[in-house]
């Protein structure tokens, strides 16, 4: 059965082509720093967003029902295998990502919920074995059901903790059992809505202690792909514990699991954290923990996490910088964390999006290449801090010096002179290569 019959297989026609239905910066076969377009990509479908979001949002119901909504529960499920399959194919997407209540029901037992899950995976596994396209990260939905309405790992509820556990365990068998290329923790409810009734030092040991149960579990079971965690500031508990790349990052040190876990970034959430995507990415890439990244964006005029399709190519120039910058994807890539708009009902608006949003980063790779080709930034930054190469500059960066020397030093500045920092012509420069790239 074909969902999509309507819909021939999105090509890439070039910026002077008139056709909505084409890719005019996404060449995947084009060569970037050496490299095919979309490997540097690796552009993914997410499971959740794609093909079971149906346009709810935080004041309204559902209202969007695709073909295979009316189904019942299993075979649903069976269906959207096959829609998404058919969907990645027609846009040429090489990877997905999924939680574990995207791809099956979950019935009225956990065991229920294991043989559904084991039924559809392995109608997965037949789909990847025909297309060839690859999971790129798996994860377990831990926030979704009300029996995490205290969280998951964090629980004050030690069956709840044991069900959590569970459910990871299943999902990195399934995601060993697909040779997914990682494993993703989204802390969905992993955070507190008043500290008048939370020991956040037990919340916190517990998750540290749920961590590392799973990658000791990955372990036996011969897992080798990357574990990420996701930060995420806020919505739907007052404070995440996963707030931002930083908080991450001291969390994982507090507990020793910092060589375990990298970054998976979502644009969204950097700015609900009061970040620029780009500052979430350059923290991850000089700390070493960079990743994956979730690409979305969201609404700065409204307060929750909106998901949107990204368009903004000064956003996606950056982000890519970053991305480039770092070396590229490994086993992480561009997972579409981002779902049509409530009013998008139509089953056509989902090509539209995702070209959009593939040319969008298609066009941003290559500007960013270009910098990186032309070393515009990294001359400019060089030159900025270039009296710590020499004289007292290179005593402390080479951390050869003491206290009393730079206070006997500091006295015999007669003054201090700066230079200018040129954000203005610096943006200027971003906008031209932006401009002027094809």
């Amino acid at each position: 059965m074909n969902f999509f019959s309507e819909i021939n297989k999105i090509k890439y026609e070039g910026v002077d082509s008139n056709n909505l239905l084409s890719f005019k910066h996404y060449n995947p076969e084009e060569i970037v720093l050496g490299k095919k377009m979309k490997d540097h990509l690796k552009f993914s479908m997410s499971y959740w967003h794609t093909l079971t979001g149906a346009g709810s949002d935080p004041f309204g119901d559902s209202t969007i029902n695709r073909e295979w909504d009316n189904l019942n529960p299993m075979d649903k499920a069976k269906a959207r295998v096959k829609a998404g399959f058919e969907f990645m194919e027609k846009l040429g997407l090489e990877y997905f990502c999924f939680h574990d209540k995207d791809i099956a029901p979950e019935g009225d037992t956990l065991q229920e919920y294991f043989d559904n899950l084991d039924i559809i995976v392995d109608i997965i596994q037949k789909e990847m074995d025909r297309t060839g396209i690859k999971l790129l990260w798996g994860t377990s939905n831990m926030f979704t059901n009300k029996r995490f309405l205290h969280g998951a790992g964090t629980t004050c509820n030690a069956d709840v903790f044991a069900w959590s556990a569970a459910q990871i365990k299943k999902a990195l068998d399934i995601t060993k059992k697909l040779n997914g290329e990682g494993y993703v923790f989204w802390g969905g409810r992993e955070g507190y809505e008043t500290l008048l009734n939370t020991n956040m030092k037990l919340e916190l040991d517990n998750l540290a202690c749920l961590l590392n149960l799973a990658t000791e579990y990955a372990k036996e079971i011969g897992f080798n792909g990357q574990f990420y965690i996701e930060p995420k500031p806020k919505e739907p508990t007052k404070h995440q514990y996963d707030f931002d790349v930083a908080t991450v990052m001291n969390f994982l040190r507090a507990y020793g699991l910092e060589d375990k876990f990298k970054m998976n970034i979502e644009a969204n959430h950097a700015t609900l954290a009061g970040h620029t995507f780009q500052h979430e990415l350059r923290l991850a890439r000089v700390n070493g923990v960079f990743g994956s990244v979730d690409a979305n964006r969201g609404d700065l005029l409204l307060g929750w996490d909106t998901d949107q399709f990204p368009t903004d190519i000064y956003d996606a120039t950056l982000a890519m910088y970053e991305i480039l910058m770092a070396g590229g994807f490994t086993t992480g890539g561009l997972n579409f964390d981002a779902k049509v708009r409530r009013a998008s009902t139509d089953t056509l608006d989902l090509f539209y999006a995702y070209i959009g949003g593939m040319d969008t980063f298609a066009k941003g790779l290559k500007v960013a290449a270009k910098l990186i080709e032309d070393k515009v930034f990294e001359n400019i930054i060089e030159k900025r801090y270039e009296s710590f190469k020499s004289e007292i500059g290179i005593k402390i960066s080479e951390k050869n010096i003491t206290l009393k020397e730079l206070s006997d030093y500091a006295l015999t500045l007669k003054e201090v002179k700066n230079t200018s920092g040129r954000q203005e012509m610096l943006e200027n420069i971003l906008n031209n290569y932006i401009f002027k790239t094809n």
